[in-house]
């Protein structure tokens, strides 16, 4: 099964490619530079993920919420991940926190192969079903993401998408050589985006902006042993 196909059954009309393109030139303005990176986000319809009554909502840059105490990420945050996760068509990338599907769909949309792994049992199955219809198929895995998935490591690249309170050690030992993970590092409130680059034993730490993600549950997550204060 390809990894991505026409999108039969999500409405994508000339006013809904407007709006984002509208987007995506907001996000240019806000710093996002990769044209792939924009080009994927100018693909994506994102209105496929809000009800009806909420259209008015899909192309505003800002976080949405999802049910279950998660969000659809801010467009602008998305970008910005991609960009920092430095894409290239075909590699293998690990995403932890499926949530929606948004993120996933813009790495297919940059011809990534994406497993993707959602600790919400509810949200798992919706996003499982509902990615398909879109055209967008990842491979999805209930668990575990702070855990990673060693039984399909290495990854050229590992995306989270949840705020953590530490890096957690087996995303670092799952990378591939010049692997790079992109994580968000801190406080329930506040995180600091990492970009984290893995040159044999020696892993390379860049910091850049402050985010504010949902928590990432799991064994290195907030409901596990690790917590900053």
């Amino acid at each position: 099964m390809p990894f991505f196909t026409p999108k039969p059954m999500i409405e994508d009309t000339y006013r809904h490619r407007g709006l984002r393109q509208k987007l995506v030139e907001k996000l240019r303005q806000k710093g996002i530079s990769n044209e792939a990176v924009l080009s994927a986000l100018g693909k994506v319809p994102r209105h496929a993920f809000f009800d009806g009554a909420l259209l008015s909502h899909a192309y505003e840059d800002k976080a949405f919420p999802i049910g279950e105490g998660q969000t659809i990420s801010q467009p602008y945050t998305v970008a910005f991940q991609s960009e920092k996760l430095m894409v290239a068509s075909g590699q293998r990338i690990l995403e932890i926190g499926t949530g929606s599907g948004y993120q996933a769909c813009v790495l297919l949309e940059l011809g990534a192969v994406v497993y993707t792994i959602e600790y919400n049992e509810k949200l798992f199955e919706r996003t499982r079903n509902f990615l398909p219809e879109m055209g967008y198929h990842p491979f999805f895995v209930l668990g575990d993401g702070s855990k990673g998935l060693r039984s399909k490591a290495p990854f050229d690249r590992i995306l989270v998408t949840a705020g953590a309170p530490v890096v957690p050690t087996e995303l670092k030992d799952q990378l591939a050589e010049n692997g790079v993970l992109v994580i968000p590092v801190g406080t329930l409130d506040k995180q600091k985006m990492l970009r984290i680059t893995r040159k044999g034993s020696t892993f390379t730490t860049e910091e850049f902006d402050n985010f504010a993600f949902v928590p990432l549950l799991g064994k290195d997550g907030w409901n596990g042993g690790n917590k900053n204060s």
